[in-house]
């Protein structure tokens, strides 16, 4: 009754339920042991960035270059603020007030500058009247200590890589976007500091790329979904195929057959006349006889 499993089109048929179904579960676990792993990045991120507010800064070269495991630690460098080059980084929001990082660069013993977020303050960076409550920078050497961050890049939260913003104005915080700006070079990360002066009000370290509950997380949490899906409809379809199979199977071996289709010929050859068969013969019978 099942030898039409034995088909080469069953042959198919099976050999690619048996490669796809194990294909469609490996691709939904790793994908669900992809959005884990961040769900676990998000927690360490935390509990990093929790107990790197109260750590003590460690000098800047032991921190470079960023990664998920330094990224948010507390950093600490020397230097004097170049105050010829403050830049206003515009539209980044907080506690969804819409406002303006003040950034500062930092001009290193080691030669290199490094760029400080002082602070946010409310209001558009544009305006006269808002762009003149940021505080001067305190001159002569200081030490800055603050959460090291990595560099932004088009994507992140905030950044506007779409150029053509005033001078003095910066759109993405990264080494490539300043190092047309300003005449040194410039370290590939930054920190923001933990207390602000004067209007100024802390911004609070980022999580780092790839590690926070994002959108990409719950793309690979419904990528999961979708693969566990096609798995069970390919278990289904080969049901139905089983299924409609073997009753057909079962039909043949009963000599149940399926309805002829209108006009099909008689055993004789002879198709069937508009009244029936009879009839057709018999209309034959009288015009041959006549």
């Amino acid at each position: 009754m099942y030898r039409f499993l034995l088909t080469p089109r069953w042959w198919g048929i099976n050999v690619f339920a048996l490669v796809a179904i194990p294909f469609c579960l490996f691709m939904g676990s790793w994908q669900l042991g992809r959005f884990e792993t961040r769900v676990d990045s998000h927690r360490e991120q935390q509990t990093e960035a929790a107990t790197a507010r109260t750590a003590v800064a460690r000098p800047l070269g032991d921190l470079l270059p960023v990664t998920t495991e330094t990224s948010g630690r507390q950093a600490s460098a020397t230097g004097s603020y170049d105050t010829e080059h403050q830049l206003l980084v515009p539209n980044r929001d907080l506690d969804d007030r819409k406002g303006f990082y003040v950034l500062t660069l930092l001009r290193t013993d080691g030669g290199k500058a490094l760029p400080v977020v002082r602070g946010w303050l409310p209001g558009d960076a544009n305006s006269r009247t808002d762009t003149a409550k940021v505080p001067t920078p305190p001159a002569g050497r200081v030490t800055v200590s603050g959460a090291l961050q990595a560099s932004e890049s088009a994507t992140s939260k905030g950044a506007d890589a779409s150029g053509g913003l005033p001078k003095g104005q910066l759109g993405v915080i990264s080494a490539a976007s300043l190092v047309n700006l300003v005449p040194y070079q410039v370290y590939d990360a930054w920190i923001t500091e933990p207390k602000a002066t004067g209007a100024l009000t802390p911004v609070p370290p980022a999580a780092a790329p790839n590690t926070g509950l994002d959108l990409k997380a719950f793309q690979n949490l419904g990528y999961t979904g979708e693969w566990f899906v096609f798995a069970g409809f390919v278990v289904f379809m080969w049901f139905r195929l089983f299924r409609r199979e073997a009753e057909a199977a079962r039909d043949l071996a009963l000599g149940i057959t399926p309805d002829q289709p209108d006009g099909q010929q008689e055993p004789d050859g002879r198709p069937d006349g508009p009244d029936g068969p009879d009839d057709a013969r018999q209309t034959r019978s009288q015009a041959g006889a006549a």
